[in-house]
């Protein structure tokens, strides 16, 4: 009998980029299907389930690549198996390393090669064919980097409480590391083999919260044309790891909260309650305690979510794990671009303990993998570092503080909200990793103070 042919989705506005791709996938033997719109895709997607997805980056004039990112964070919310490859005519290196970390399997430059693309579209669907659904093995403890007591100690009792269903609430700034944490306490307990549910919940508006989570039923809503799966039915048996909860609006509070206390939940638009069997796994860089003081978080909640804390210090607070993490992600990089000569000089290492490093271990990362992107040397010296590093802190040095009594805290706040889109030319993603705040934190407060801005 005859194997299906894998079906290849094409979401693009150019017809002629379409139609010259479409050809070239049914000579390869691809069946293909091309929308014009991200709008579009939900439907073609129920229409006829895609293999692999080729996305264009850009969907107006703006050529910053945005739009393209936020598609592939819906498409891997909600197809993460499915592999997708960048299309892009204004390719530029750090697009292609935010891709790449947010889930792109490869990242192709317009006008493209034939062979090559069919080269990365063959070789990604025989790893997604070839890959079991087994738990990742790269993520337990033995993976996680560092000697600083505070941070071996907050470690040795995140593996004391994996193997129970106690749970866990994560606390630290953004970029500490939370999520890896909660998943090597998932794929080190007995849910291992149930799934791990990530939910960011600073990233899901009031009016979608119900339906995110619990789901919803067809014709629930104007836009429920179809039945939806929430994120605790997906999470049954396993774990779900809720990220941000610090962000989440009283009147969702209370309605998580009776999902927690009561392991049940009702889809939107239905009477059936439904029973659910996961662990909570809670995470957030807010100081919850002073939030239940000001009543802006419910009391009931935190003590459910709050039966094992965790603490991750930041970077700044263990520099002698600075120079760990960054030969552990060389390491990484080796195999993964095929430099096996790579390596960091002593300079580069005693450069790197001396930064602060505001965005903490995601930020060392992406200097660590910009770096290799880029040089081209095998060893990479302090000035190599320097060069890509894009530090706020390292963008503001110089400027003085006002005097006390000058400026509120809020008035500072907002100038340094200005001056990090100025240096960074608007690019959301970097500002809010060096403010040190998520995507969704730092939106909230370009509408409070109503800076203006280019999504």
């Amino acid at each position: 009998m005859e194997s299906p042919k894998a079906h290849i989705l094409i979401i693009d506005d150019d017809t002629a980029v379409c139609t010259s791709l479409k050809l070239l996938m049914k000579r390869a033997g691809f069946t293909a299907t091309a929308i014009g719109q991200p709008r579009q895709m939900e439907a073609a997607i129920r229409e006829q389930p895609p293999d692999l997805v080729l996305l264009d980056m850009n969907f107006t004039i703006d050529t910053s690549g945005r739009q393209g990112l936020r598609l592939l964070e819906q498409l891997r919310a909600q197809q993460a198996s499915v592999p997708v490859i960048l299309m892009t005519a204004w390719a530029t290196v750090q697009l292609a390393v935010e891709g790449m970390k947010m889930g792109a399997k490869d990242f192709i430059a317009k006008p493209w090669d034939n062979q090559q693309l069919l080269a990365s579209i063959r070789t990604q669907l025989s790893l997604r064919d070839a890959a079991p659904p087994a738990p990742p093995s790269d993520l337990g403890f033995e993976h996680i980097v560092g000697e600083d007591p505070a941070f071996l100690e907050t470690l040795a009792v995140a593996k004391r409480v994996s193997p129970t269903d106690a749970s866990v609430l994560i606390l630290g700034e953004s970029g500490t590391g939370k999520e890896v944490l909660a998943e090597a306490i998932h794929y080190q307990s007995g849910r291992a083999q149930g799934p791990f549910v990530r939910v960011n919940l600073g990233g899901i508006s009031s009016s979608l919260f119900e339906s995110e989570l619990f789901g919803h039923k067809k014709g629930a809503f104007t836009d429920a044309i179809a039945e939806r799966e929430g994120r605790f039915a997906k999470a049954d048996g396993g774990s779900i790891f809720l990220d941000e909860i610090g962000d989440l609006p009283l009147p969702n509070q209370v309605k998580l909260l009776r999902v927690l206390q009561e392991k049940t939940y009702e889809p939107l638009g239905s009477s059936e309650t439904r029973r659910v069997d996961c662990r909570i796994i809670s995470a957030t860089n807010k100081n919850l305690e002073a939030m239940v003081a000001e009543d802006s978080f419910r009391e009931d909640l935190y003590y459910r979510i709050n039966l094992i804390q965790l603490t991750l210090p930041p970077l700044r607070d263990r520099p002698g794990d600075i120079p760990l993490l960054a030969e552990h992600f060389l390491s990484s990089f080796r195999k993964h671009y095929q430099r096996p000569e790579l390596e960091l000089s002593k300079g580069a290492r005693q450069w790197l303990r001396q930064q602060r490093f505001p965005g903490n271990i995601r930020e060392l990362r992406n200097l660590m993998e910009r770096t290799v992107l880029v040089s081209p040397r095998e060893r990479l010296e302090a000035e190599d570092l320097q060069r890509h590093y894009q530090s706020a802190g390292q963008a503001q040095a110089g400027l003085p503080l006002p005097e006390v009594g000058k400026a509120s805290l809020e008035e500072m706040e907002v100038e340094m909200i200005r001056r990090a889109l100025q240096y960074h030319q608007g690019n959301i993603s970097q500002v809010a990793k060096d403010l040190g705040l998520t995507r969704s934190a730092l939106y909230r407060r370009l509408q409070k103070y109503e800076i203006p801005y280019e999504s």
